[in-house]
Protein backbone atom coordinates (compact mmCIF):
# COMPACT_ATOMS: atom_id res chain seq x y z
CA UNK A 1 0.00 0.00 0.00
CA UNK A 2 1.43 3.36 -1.04
CA UNK A 3 1.70 6.03 1.68
CA UNK A 4 -0.62 8.98 1.06
CA UNK A 5 1.26 12.34 1.24
CA UNK A 6 0.48 14.54 4.20
CA UNK A 7 -1.04 17.99 3.66
CA UNK A 8 2.39 19.54 4.18
CA UNK A 9 4.04 17.20 1.69
CA UNK A 10 1.35 18.06 -0.86
CA UNK A 11 2.03 21.77 -0.35
CA UNK A 12 5.84 21.68 -0.49
CA UNK A 13 8.75 19.32 -0.96
CA UNK A 14 10.21 18.93 2.51
CA UNK A 15 13.28 17.02 1.33
CA UNK A 16 14.15 19.77 -1.14
CA UNK A 17 13.68 22.44 1.55
CA UNK A 18 15.99 20.54 3.92
CA UNK A 19 18.61 20.18 1.17
CA UNK A 20 18.52 23.92 0.50
CA UNK A 21 18.76 24.62 4.23
CA UNK A 22 21.84 22.43 4.54
CA UNK A 23 23.64 24.00 1.59
CA UNK A 24 23.00 27.63 2.57
CA UNK A 25 23.40 27.62 6.34
CA UNK A 26 25.83 30.56 6.23
CA UNK A 27 23.01 32.84 5.04
CA UNK A 28 21.29 32.78 8.44
CA UNK A 29 17.60 33.64 8.23
CA UNK A 30 17.64 34.41 4.50
CA UNK A 31 16.42 31.32 2.69
CA UNK A 32 16.52 30.63 -1.02
CA UNK A 33 12.90 31.61 -1.42
CA UNK A 34 13.39 35.16 -0.05
CA UNK A 35 11.66 37.04 -2.87
CA UNK A 36 13.12 40.52 -2.39
CA UNK A 37 16.47 42.04 -3.30
CA UNK A 38 18.28 41.51 0.01
CA UNK A 39 20.77 44.29 -0.71
CA UNK A 40 17.96 46.79 -1.36
CA UNK A 41 16.09 45.59 1.74
CA UNK A 42 19.18 46.20 3.89
CA UNK A 43 19.75 49.59 2.25
CA UNK A 44 16.19 50.67 3.07
CA UNK A 45 16.53 49.40 6.62
CA UNK A 46 19.89 51.16 7.04
CA UNK A 47 18.22 54.40 5.95
CA UNK A 48 15.53 53.81 8.58
CA UNK A 49 18.29 53.02 11.10
CA UNK A 50 20.02 56.34 10.34
CA UNK A 51 16.71 58.16 10.71
CA UNK A 52 16.03 56.57 14.10
CA UNK A 53 19.57 57.34 15.33
CA UNK A 54 19.14 60.99 14.36
CA UNK A 55 15.74 61.09 16.07
CA UNK A 56 17.28 59.74 19.29
CA UNK A 57 19.93 62.46 19.18
CA UNK A 58 17.44 65.24 18.40
CA UNK A 59 15.01 64.18 21.15
CA UNK A 60 17.80 63.86 23.72
CA UNK A 61 19.16 67.28 22.77
CA UNK A 62 15.69 68.80 23.04
CA UNK A 63 15.14 67.15 26.44
CA UNK A 64 18.34 68.71 27.77
CA UNK A 65 17.90 72.24 26.39
CA UNK A 66 14.14 72.62 26.98
CA UNK A 67 13.40 75.85 28.87
CA UNK A 68 10.24 77.55 30.07
CA UNK A 69 7.30 76.92 32.33
CA UNK A 70 6.20 73.85 30.34
CA UNK A 71 9.74 72.53 29.94
CA UNK A 72 9.74 69.82 32.65
CA UNK A 73 6.64 68.14 31.24
CA UNK A 74 7.72 68.49 27.59
CA UNK A 75 11.31 67.41 28.34
CA UNK A 76 9.96 64.25 29.95
CA UNK A 77 8.02 63.51 26.76
CA UNK A 78 11.17 64.12 24.72
CA UNK A 79 13.05 61.62 26.94
CA UNK A 80 10.32 59.01 26.50
CA UNK A 81 10.34 59.48 22.73
CA UNK A 82 14.15 59.19 22.65
CA UNK A 83 13.99 55.90 24.56
CA UNK A 84 11.33 54.60 22.19
CA UNK A 85 13.33 55.64 19.12
CA UNK A 86 16.37 53.87 20.62
CA UNK A 87 14.31 50.65 20.76
CA UNK A 88 13.64 51.15 17.03
CA UNK A 89 17.39 51.53 16.42
CA UNK A 90 18.13 48.16 17.98
CA UNK A 91 15.20 46.38 16.34
CA UNK A 92 16.19 47.65 12.89
CA UNK A 93 19.86 46.78 13.45
CA UNK A 94 18.96 43.23 14.46
CA UNK A 95 16.73 42.81 11.42
CA UNK A 96 19.46 44.06 9.08
CA UNK A 97 21.83 41.51 10.64
CA UNK A 98 19.23 38.74 10.25
CA UNK A 99 19.01 39.57 6.55
CA UNK A 100 22.78 39.22 6.26
CA UNK A 101 23.45 42.95 6.07
CA UNK A 102 25.67 45.17 8.14
CA UNK A 103 23.80 47.65 10.35
CA UNK A 104 25.45 50.99 9.53
CA UNK A 105 26.03 53.05 12.68
CA UNK A 106 28.72 55.16 10.98
CA UNK A 107 28.27 58.75 12.20
CA UNK A 108 29.91 60.06 9.02
CA UNK A 109 27.07 58.73 6.85
CA UNK A 110 24.03 59.06 9.10
CA UNK A 111 23.21 62.56 7.85
CA UNK A 112 23.25 61.41 4.21
CA UNK A 113 20.98 58.40 4.88
CA UNK A 114 18.36 59.89 7.19
CA UNK A 115 14.87 60.95 6.16
CA UNK A 116 14.72 63.63 8.87
CA UNK A 117 16.74 66.64 9.92
CA UNK A 118 18.53 67.22 13.19
CA UNK A 119 17.14 70.75 13.56
CA UNK A 120 18.38 73.91 15.19
CA UNK A 121 15.50 74.98 17.42
CA UNK A 122 16.16 76.39 20.87
CA UNK A 123 12.63 77.61 21.62
CA UNK A 124 10.42 74.93 23.19
CA UNK A 125 7.56 75.39 20.74
CA UNK A 126 9.95 75.28 17.78
CA UNK A 127 11.50 72.08 19.16
CA UNK A 128 8.07 70.47 19.29
CA UNK A 129 7.41 71.62 15.72
CA UNK A 130 10.74 70.15 14.52
CA UNK A 131 9.96 66.85 16.18
CA UNK A 132 6.41 66.81 14.80
CA UNK A 133 7.65 67.45 11.25
CA UNK A 134 10.18 64.62 11.69
CA UNK A 135 7.50 62.23 12.97
CA UNK A 136 5.13 63.11 10.14
CA UNK A 137 7.96 62.57 7.64
CA UNK A 138 8.84 59.12 8.98
CA UNK A 139 5.17 58.14 9.04
CA UNK A 140 5.02 58.59 5.27
CA UNK A 141 8.41 56.92 4.73
CA UNK A 142 7.47 53.90 6.84
CA UNK A 143 4.14 53.51 5.05
CA UNK A 144 5.98 53.36 1.73
CA UNK A 145 8.55 50.91 3.12
CA UNK A 146 5.76 48.70 4.48
CA UNK A 147 4.21 48.63 1.01
CA UNK A 148 7.58 47.71 -0.53
CA UNK A 149 8.18 44.80 1.87
CA UNK A 150 4.48 43.84 1.69
CA UNK A 151 3.74 40.14 1.81
CA UNK A 152 7.19 39.27 0.53
CA UNK A 153 8.85 39.82 3.92
CA UNK A 154 6.21 39.69 6.65
CA UNK A 155 8.80 39.77 9.45
CA UNK A 156 10.22 43.12 8.32
CA UNK A 157 6.75 44.41 7.46
CA UNK A 158 5.49 43.67 10.99
CA UNK A 159 8.56 45.35 12.51
CA UNK A 160 7.95 48.45 10.41
CA UNK A 161 4.23 48.41 11.25
CA UNK A 162 5.09 48.40 14.96
CA UNK A 163 7.52 51.29 14.47
CA UNK A 164 4.90 53.14 12.40
CA UNK A 165 2.35 52.77 15.21
CA UNK A 166 4.88 54.25 17.66
CA UNK A 167 5.64 57.15 15.30
CA UNK A 168 1.92 57.89 14.88
CA UNK A 169 1.56 57.93 18.66
CA UNK A 170 4.54 60.31 18.92
CA UNK A 171 3.01 62.62 16.30
CA UNK A 172 -0.28 62.69 18.16
CA UNK A 173 1.44 63.46 21.46
CA UNK A 174 3.55 66.19 19.86
CA UNK A 175 0.47 67.76 18.27
CA UNK A 176 -1.10 67.89 21.74
CA UNK A 177 2.11 69.34 23.22
CA UNK A 178 2.17 71.99 20.52
CA UNK A 179 -1.24 73.23 21.66
CA UNK A 180 -0.16 73.29 25.31
CA UNK A 181 3.24 74.84 24.59
CA UNK A 182 1.71 77.58 22.45
CA UNK A 183 -0.09 78.83 25.55
CA UNK A 184 1.83 81.04 27.98
CA UNK A 185 1.18 78.74 30.99
CA UNK A 186 -0.39 75.40 31.73
CA UNK A 187 -4.05 75.74 32.77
Amino acid sequence: MEKKPTEAEALFNLEEIRRHAMTSMNRGAVTGDYPLDVEKACQLLNEALATEILCVLRYRHHAVIAKGINAPYVAEEFKEHAANEDEHVWALAVRIDQLGGNPDFNPDTIKTRTATEYGAATDLTDMIREDLVAERTVIEVYRQMIAWFGHNDPTTRRLLEKILADEEEHANELADLLVVSSRKTLN
